[in-house]
């Protein structure tokens, strides 16, 4: 999958394409919806699907100091997406000018203009444009005088997670907060993963015998609410079951928050400096402080092995 970075990286010599645009924070279940009909709709008219979405995130310029939390870095968009057959993705950088862009204007600079959209799919609440002023009607219209169709996709789906609640990037975002990584998980279709380098910290857990790589996550990353989860550790093109802790290590005082895998089983690993991802699969329980060191280690042993259970009956 190509993968440019802002409208001058496009190649001169671009075709038509069927574009879709959005945030996509996520590319959960509902965004697959979108992003697969657009990819299916390219193969029927024999041109490139390309997904275009924004960096920073548009509140972030818009309102200052409300960036929200992220599921996914734009990489990681973008192997999803590559995943789901798209065959381009634009980031387009975000910035009080850019945010000026009528709609009028936005569709003639990048989808005429850039991307010579042959088609524009959307879901029904899609806004763009200064004030965000530019909704799927008004695109419509200007499909008409740009010779681009406007297709609109239902992407509301509903399960357990939060109550039944419509699947959203913000509902997602809430449960990962609370902890419910198994909710979260249904709506993204997979487990919330964190990314960063493993970086150097206290080294305590060697020292109890739970050697962890203190993961050094990403700005504005989505984090699980304080406590202990079962999931995976991904390094070196592994996937290693692991314990995982979310938290300030009351144990110690500790007042940082911090992401520490244990990699069940594994003897020997040195991780520091590598970029590494870890991916919840279920909560275990809460954060606390014990009343010894010994009630400590004896309630570690008993989460690592629930994570291990946890693990294998999800392979």
């Amino acid at each position: 999958m190509q993968r440019w970075r802002g409208l001058e990286d496009i190649p001169e010599d671009w075709g038509r394409s069927v574009v879709t645009i959005g945030s996509y924070d996520g590319v959960h279940r509902g965004h697959q919806l979108i992003i697969r009909h657009a990819v299916d709709r390219a193969r029927e008219l024999g041109v490139p699907a390309v997904v275009v979405t924004f960096d920073p995130h548009p509140s972030e310029v818009v309102r200052p100091g409300s960036h929200p939390p992220l599921l996914a870095p734009h990489h990681r968009r973008a192997e999803l997406m590559a995943e789901l057959g798209v065959d381009a993705s634009l980031i387009l950088p975000f910035t009080t000018e850019f945010s000026k862009l009528s709609p009028a204007d936005f569709v003639v600079k990048v989808l005429v203009d850039k991307l010579h959209a042959k088609a524009v799919v959307e879901g029904p609440n899609f806004r763009f444009g200064h004030k965000a002023a530019g909704d799927v009607e008004f695109l419509a219209e200007q499909g008409k005088v740009y010779d681009f169709d406007v297709e609109v996709v239902d992407l509301v789906l509903c399960g357990e997670a939060g109550g039944g609640q419509p699947f959203s990037s913000t509902l997602t975002r809430r449960l990962v907060a609370e902890g419910d990584l198994a909710g979260a998980g249904e709506i993204l279709g997979r487990p919330h993963r964190v990314e960063g380098v493993v970086v150097r910290g206290a080294q305590r857990g060697r020292e109890l015998g739970f050697p962890t790589a203190n993961v050094e996550t990403l700005p504005h990353t989505a984090i699980p609410a304080d406590g202990v989860y079962a999931g995976w550790l991904h390094a070196n093109g592994e996937a290693m079951p692991a314990a995982i802790s979310v938290g300030t290590n009351p144990q110690f005082d500790g007042t940082e928050r911090t992401v520490e895998a244990y990699a069940i089983d594994r003897v020997g690993l040195d991780l520091y400096g590598l970029h590494v991802a870890v991916d919840f699969l279920a909560f275990v329980r809460g954060q606390a402080k014990f009343d010894s060191l010994e009630g400590l280690l004896e309630q570690m042993a008993l989460d690592v092995r629930r994570c291990k259970e946890l693990v294998a009956a999800q392979r």
